[in-house]
C-alpha cells in the first residue's frame, strides 16, 4: 500500500479514538511543528492528554499494546525494556552492588511513560494508515 494513502476509519471507533486520529490527520505526526503547536492550542490539559498520551498505556503497557494488535511494536518496547535491565544488572554486579530500588522504580516509570506516549500514534498508523512496523517510535520528537 502507498503510505499516502489511507485506509478508511472505521466508524466502530469509540468517539476518543476518532478525536486523536482526526487531530493526527489534521497536524501529523508528534515530531510535525504543526503538531506542537496544535497541541499547545488546545483549550484544557484533559484534551492534551488525550491527544499526547494513553492512560489505560501508561498502567496496562505491554497487555494493552498485545490487544490494539500492536504485537511488532510491543515486542520491539518489551526488547528495549530487557536490553536495558540487562545492562544494568551486569553493570552492578559486576561492580558488586545490588540493583538501586530507586533506579528500578524510575525505570519503570519510565518505560511506563513511553507506553504511554507512543500508543495513539502507533495505533493510527495501524487503523488509519495500514501501517505495521517494527519501529515503535516511528513519528515521535525524541
Amino acid at each position: 500500500m502507498n503510505t499516502t494513502e489511507q485506509l478508511q476509519v472505521p466508524s466502530t471507533h469509540k468517539p476518543k479514538w476518532q478525536e486523536r486520529f482526526d487531530f493526527f490527520d489534521t497536524y501529523g505526526a508528534p515530531n510535525d511543528p504543526r503538531y506542537k503547536v496544535a497541541l499547545k492550542a488546545l483549550p484544557t490539559f484533559r484534551k492534551k492528554v488525550l491527544i499526547n498520551g494513553n492512560v489505560i498505556a501508561f498502567f496496562f503497557g505491554p497487555i494493552y499494546l498485545f490487544v490494539l494488535g500492536l504485537w511488532k511494536k510491543n515486542l520491539a518496547l518489551l526488547g528495549v525494556m530487557f536490553a536495558v535491565y540487562a545492562v544494568l544488572s551486569v553493570l552492578f554486579a559486576v561492580l558488586g552492588m545490588e540493583f538501586p530500588r530507586a533506579l528500578d522504580n524510575g525505570l519503570g516509570f519510565g518505560f511506563s511513560f513511553m507506553y504511554a506516549i507512543v500508543t495513539n500514534y502507533a495505533y493510527y498508523l495501524k487503523e488509519v494508515k495500514g501501517e505495521q512496523g517494527w519501529n515503535p517510535f516511528k513519528g515521535m520528537r525524541f
